[in-house]
């Protein structure tokens, strides 16, 4: 019988690309149990460049994901930025050094940074181990989505049709598959083809605009932020004092940036004047035009007077202009989305790139899996682009600003409208939680309510949880809350209990448990899956280590030993102790419902029992 030139397949959710933000989300959905698929039309995975830093607020969900561990052994950490400015002969000098990092409640008070292909190795082992690897080099050549409402509202259909081009096949295998999938995620870049196949707008800068200034120098290029850069990944030999910190170097022959990596190696943003790269009529990158060569040739002029050069071959180098854009929808009817470069492009000087793209996906798959499990009703999957769409709005406003800066030339005498390390370095903490990712703030939505705020004055409603260090009561051993509250797709309830020695709370605490095991509560209207499958309870006590037992609680909140905490130092008086405070808990007791990702989704005093239902109804069905 004749071979057939087509195959069909079902897949709950196709991943479509397979750099950051895909592999985030197919690994994401894969340790959930879902039935995923990724495809990468690249036949090997990327081997060196790229995006190459982890701000602290991604190594938080790594570590949520159990991937911190490898990310931390392998790369570099940079604790210190170091500002350099033009000197009186010249050449440049340091004006300052501050943290990296200007984020009070940050976990990790410092960037990773790691070449991308080993920050891809560590998704791709890890979902080796799950059984899902990526299917390369595959091309998808055309998508179909129904338009029949009843299925698109069916999440049990699979309303996706993709036609798929396997370009590796042994001749006379079929290369054709139709995959009929239920959702499809395009983390497919910048060209994304996923985007311009249902016809997503990008707006914001264009290139256009620096083609015009090319092509006729009187237009105005006070417009255009398409500022022109050059990348170059090498081990130096240098005498420049700072080459193992970030650096920002404003010199009069343009700025720097020095970006410290993993071993030896160094990353050199390097800016360029508009001939030396651009295509004059198309406004687009030549790279005939420059090479890493010429690349160190400007940078030297930057490090004047200190040298720079290299005795190895260059690991990689590029030339790229990013106009500050933005897709006009992240998804299409709930069934296709897209993620990453694919719906937002920036310069990389603030290292958000790939650190958005990945925390574009670790947002939408829990909710993909929560409504394949028919938990959540498919209007959940709205949430995504509410949040993400605005924080891409709000990156794209913080990263032109932080690009002008960066970019701009310094104020000298003969250039008094320049920027001062003053206002550089002034920008540069006031940027920082934004730049951390720990200021990342989802508004209020179906996941995020925010009436009862003043139970838990700094933990503030729609942010990531704070990290504090709890002491579990059972054997006193310190425990990050972080740490206990892994991205399983469960809703985490911290019950802060109070101090159970005060007179009243114990009755308090005991009607509590009490109430929640009530059919009508949230915890048994809203666990299709089961209450542990669902919800994760941890107990959290104020009072002193010692002078309480676990047991002391009542059964359902503490479903483990391990699930009991105290506010109190460990034994030795270290860590721990002062989480009460710092959090603004009220003493006579409070709720913090955690979402799967980390973000404080509500808070809600002991008598409020039904308003935390009501939170839940407003996306999840009932058993």
């Amino acid at each position: 019988m004749p071979i057939p030139l087509t195959k069909e397949s079902d897949v709950d959710v196709l991943v479509i690309g397979a750099g950051p933000a895909g592999l985030m989300c197919a690994h994401a959905l894969a340790k959930a149990g879902v039935d995923v698929r990724i495809v990468d039309q690249r036949p090997k995975k990327v081997a060196a460049g790229q995006a190459d830093g982890i701000q602290p607020r991604t190594i938080e969900v790594f570590q949520s994901y159990g991937l911190a561990d490898r990310l931390l052994r392998e790369g570099n950490q940079m604790h210190t930025a170091a500002f350099y400015n033009p000197s009186i002969d010249g050449g440049i000098e340091c004006t300052g050094r501050a943290p990296d990092i200007n984020a009070p409640n940050a976990r990790y008070l410092f960037e990773v940074t790691l070449h991308q292909g080993a920050i891809e190795a560590i998704f791709l082992d890890s979902m080796t181990s799950l059984g899902i690897e990526v299917e390369r080099p595959v091309m998808p050549t055309s998508i179909e989505l129904s338009q029949d409402d009843a299925i698109l509202k069916d999440p049990s259909m699979h309303a996706v049709k993709v036609v798929l081009k396997h370009l590796d096949v042994p001749e006379g295998k079929p290369n054709t598959e139709i995959v009929h999938a239920k959702f499809v995620v395009g983390g497919d870049g910048a060209h994304s083809w996923v985007r311009k196949s249902f016809d997503i707008a990008m707006e914001g800068e264009q290139t256009g605009a620096l083609a015009r200034h090319l092509t006729n120098p009187t237009h105005s290029r006070q417009n255009v932020t398409d500022y022109i850069w050059g990348v170059v990944d090498m081990i130096p030999e240098t005498d420049f004092p700072d080459i193992r910190n970030r650096c920002a170097i404003h010199s009069n022959n343009g700025s720097c940036m020095v970006i410290p990596r993993e071993g030896d190696t160094v990353r050199l943003y390097i800016q360029l004047a508009d001939t030396d790269a651009v295509d004059v009529q198309t406004g687009r990158v030549d790279k005939n035009k420059m090479g890493p060569q010429r690349l160190l040739e400007v940078a030297r002029k930057s490090f004047h007077p200190y040298s720079i050069s290299t005795l190895h071959d260059v690991q990689w180098w590029t030339i790229y202009i990013i106009g500050q854009r933005v897709a006009s929808r992240f998804s299409v009817r709930e069934r296709v989305f897209i993620a990453g470069d694919a719906c937002h492009t920036h310069s990389p000087k603030a290292g958000q790139g790939m650190n958005a793209s990945m925390n574009d996906t670790h947002n939408l798959a829990w909710k993909l899996a929560h409504v394949l499990r028919g938990w959540s009703n498919i209007s959940l999957l709205q949430t995504y682009e509410f949040e993400r769409r605005k924080y891409a709005q709000d990156l794209i406003d913080f990263d032109r600003k932080f690009a002008a800066l960066f970019s701009g030339k310094p104020r000298t005498e003969s250039h008094q409208d320049g920027v001062t390390h003053e206002e550089f370095l002034e920008a540069f903490q006031t940027f920082g939680l934004f730049m951390s990712g720990i200021g990342v703030h989802y508004l209020p939505s179906a996941v995020v309510h925010t009436q009862h705020q003043a139970y838990a004055s700094n933990l503030i409603i729609g942010e990531r949880m704070v990290p504090h260090v709890f002491v579990r009561a059972a054997d006193a051993r310190p425990y990050e809350i972080q740490d206990l509250l892994p991205a399983d797709t469960r809703f985490k309830i911290l019950v802060f209990t109070g101090d159970i020695r005060d007179k009243l709370q114990p009755d308090r605490v005991t009607k509590l448990a009490a109430d929640m095991e009530q059919p009508n509560a949230f915890l048994k209207r809203f666990s299709k899956g089961g209450i542990d499958s669902v919800f994760d309870i941890l107990c959290i006590n104020a009072g002193k280590k010692g002078s309480l037992n676990y047991t002391d609680f009542p059964a359902l909140l503490r479903p483990h030993w391990s699930k009991v905490l105290v506010d109190d130092t460990d034994m030795y008086g270290r860590v721990g102790g002062g989480g009460y405070e710092k959090y603004g808990i009220d003493l006579r007791g409070v709720i913090v419902v955690v979402r799967p990702d980390g973000f404080v989704g509500m808070v809600a005093p002991f008598e409020e029992l039904e308003d935390i239902a009501s939170y839940f109804a407003s996306f999840m069905h009932a058993s």
